[in-house]
């Protein structure tokens, strides 16, 4: 059965009227065009000779001059315009009739709207054009397509300069809120007491990089964030992990033992006496309680990634998200290398989550630099592999060392590891020690900072 092409009966979206009397607002009040030129641009009108128009104000303005319909008038005759958009007559109407200027900011809306609708649908068609000449391969055209709409999505994600009264209207409990520290909105606890006094927890919207050289333990740090933010007995959240490495039973058999704090090795090969037993039957059913959700599908793009937040987000209190890691996620669409591929998702990451409001933790490699350094081996910034924008686009950039790894002879340096928090947008920068306990795969806080008895390390 042929589908209908339902835009042969439709023109495309616009509103006439409100174009009019945003163009007409213009010539009729001096500070009108300072209103309307933060938010419109000429390309934002469906006609092309309010386009025109709207062109030649913005041409007026930035030489200083006054608009009105002489100097308007005037300044399309000069560039053989004045017909095209229908002489000096339409340019009278433009203000015949015009509202109050109250609701100009009410109009501007609209038109921007409209030219919104008007982008979706181009995009669309474009999409369909090039699915339909079979010229690219569909991964390609998928790429163009995801990045065409995020770009659609940023451009709509701006807003407009704030005033301080209108920050605090809209900062959730008000001005007692935003003066009582006590009472502000705190980010989402890690379960690691130092890392969360440095950063204040994992705040909505932000990109978090984690990174490390192989066998530091950024999965095992990444996945016991992820199990307390799930677990947490006063405010459990849903957190998504997006494993481009390891199977979700993998995933799940890492988390259960390190909750459980039983041997990994002891548990794959069954050697397990009564109390471990019961231990990962309690911890089992911790996790199955939990709103924890696991993905091990390989090639992860950003589209995939978007579209099941979205799902999931409609369905639970999305807390955090966590990204196993950058460099094996796939870019779509054509990129000269690699560096500008990974510059392109970490970008896609940042906007997801400004746009999904949920704090992304997400894990990248380093080069080989750290190992190649003779004395300290600490990670710098610039190890970031292939970093492109990565250093950018975070908001907070933290590293795992172990210098045990280096120095496996050194008794004192057993179990002992160091979180590098090398750039922080909004606090502190420098270390902090956790301890590791390698047989469980599992970080927790020193015994000097919770005031309790040392784990002990095996």
């Amino acid at each position: 059965m042929a589908v209908r092409d339902i835009s042969l009966d439709h023109s495309l979206p616009d509103n006439l009227d409100a174009e009019r009397f945003v163009l007409g607002a213009v010539m009729s009040s001096e500070t009108a065009f300072l209103q309307v030129a933060g938010t419109l641009t000429a390309d934002d009108f469906s006609l092309e000779k309010h386009k025109r128009i709207f062109l030649r104000m913005s041409e007026l303005h930035e030489r200083g001059e006054k608009i009105d319909r002489v100097t308007l008038a005037n300044e399309l005759m000069k560039a053989g315009q004045l017909q095209s958009v229908d002489g000096l007559s339409y340019l009278v109407s433009l203000d015949d009739g015009l509202p109050q200027l109250v609701n100009l900011d009410s109009y501007v809306a609209i038109v921007k709207e409209k030219a919104l609708l008007r982008r979706i649908i181009a995009v669309s068609q474009d999409t369909i054009n090039r699915c339909l000449t079979c010229e690219e391969e569909p991964a390609q055209i998928l790429g163009a397509v995801e990045d065409a709409f995020m770009k659609l999505g940023e451009v709509q994600s701006r807003n407009s300069l704030s005033s301080p009264a209108q920050i605090i209207e809209e900062y959730e409990g008000g001005i007692n809120a935003f003066l009582d520290t006590s009472k502000r909105i705190k980010g989402i606890s890690t379960g690691y007491l130092k890392f969360d006094e440095m950063t204040g927890g994992l705040r909505e919207g932000e990109l978090i990089i984690l990174a490390a050289r192989p066998a530091m333990g950024k999965t095992a740090l990444a996945l016991n964030i992820a199990q307390h933010v799930a677990t947490n007995h006063q405010n459990p959240k849903a957190v998504a992990v997006f494993s481009l490495e390891m199977s979700k039973e993998s995933l799940l058999t890492r988390m259960l033992c390190s909750a459980a704090r039983v041997d990994q090795q002891r548990f794959r090969a069954g050697y397990l006496n009564a109390d471990e037993r019961q231990q990962l039957r309690e911890a089992m059913v911790e996790l199955v309680e939990a709103p924890l959700f696991l993905d091990d599908t390989a090639g992860t793009n950003l589209m995939d990634v978007h579209s099941k937040l979205r799902r999931l987000q409609a369905e639970n209190e999305l807390g955090l998200v966590v990204i196993d890691y950058l460099q094996l996620m796939q870019g779509r669409g054509r990129f000269e290398n690699r560096v500008q591929e990974i510059s392109s998702l970490s970008r896609g990451l940042k906007l997801m989550s400004k746009e999904l409001r949920v704090p992304f933790l997400v894990l990248s490699q380093l080069s080989r630099a750290p190992e190649s350094r003779t004395g300290d081996h600490r990670p710098m910034l610039s190890d970031l592999r292939e970093s492109g924008s990565i250093e950018q686009d975070a908001d907070m950039v933290a590293f795992i060392f172990r210098e045990e790894v280096y120095r496996p002879d050194k008794e004192s340096l057993k179990g002992i590891a160091e979180l590098i928090l090398a750039k922080q947008r909004n606090g502190p920068t420098g270390r902090l020690k956790l301890a590791f306990l390698n047989r469980y795969t599992k970080f927790e806080n020193m015994a000097a900072d919770t005031g309790e008895d040392s784990p002990g390390f095996e």
